[in-house]
């Protein structure tokens, strides 16, 4: 069955983690666990400050060769009647402002991530280039065991 509107708003505003899923040069899924934060129809990641392997994530690479991605949020429980997920078919954009005190949607959205992850307090919520990615759906998809599991 499906999870309600109601609910479905819900998760998007307050899970925590997701799921990115792109598509790599050769046309394979690539997929990562992401932080997110919605500012209006937007889901909004960041590539923070935390130790990254070097050079431009795989992600970002994917995402502006292809911008059609899936995000997935779920819930895994012991007791079944508590499983949900929600699939999120999305267009993705590098957003990467010359001047981000200046771009006010950039803005909004480290705000956001501010306000959702307080971890931000000590870990730069931006590297160098400051990044966020944009991830603007058409269309979601859920399943949940039984109504509105909790």
């Amino acid at each position: 069955m499906k999870l309600s509107e109601d609910t479905i708003e819900k998760r998007l505003r307050d899970w925590p983690v997701a799921r990115l899923a792109t598509l790599g040069p050769d046309g394979s899924p690539f997929q990562v666990p992401i932080v997110f934060a919605r500012v209006g129809d937007c889901l909004w990641s960041p590539v923070d400050g935390k130790a990254k392997s070097g050079g431009e994530l795989a992600r970002v690479r994917n995402l502006r060769a292809r911008p059609r991605v899936s995000v997935l949020l779920d819930e895994y429980d012991a007791d079944w009647r508590r499983l949900w997920w929600i699939s999120l078919e999305a267009r993705g954009e590098v957003v990467q402002p010359e001047v981000p005190e200046g771009d006010a949607r950039f803005q909004a959205a480290l705000e956001a991530l501010r306000g959702k992850y307080p971890q931000y307090a000590e870990v730069p919520l931006v590297s160098e280039p400051p990044t966020l990615l944009a991830l603007r759906w058409q269309r979601a998809v859920s399943w949940c065991a039984t109504p509105d599991p909790v």
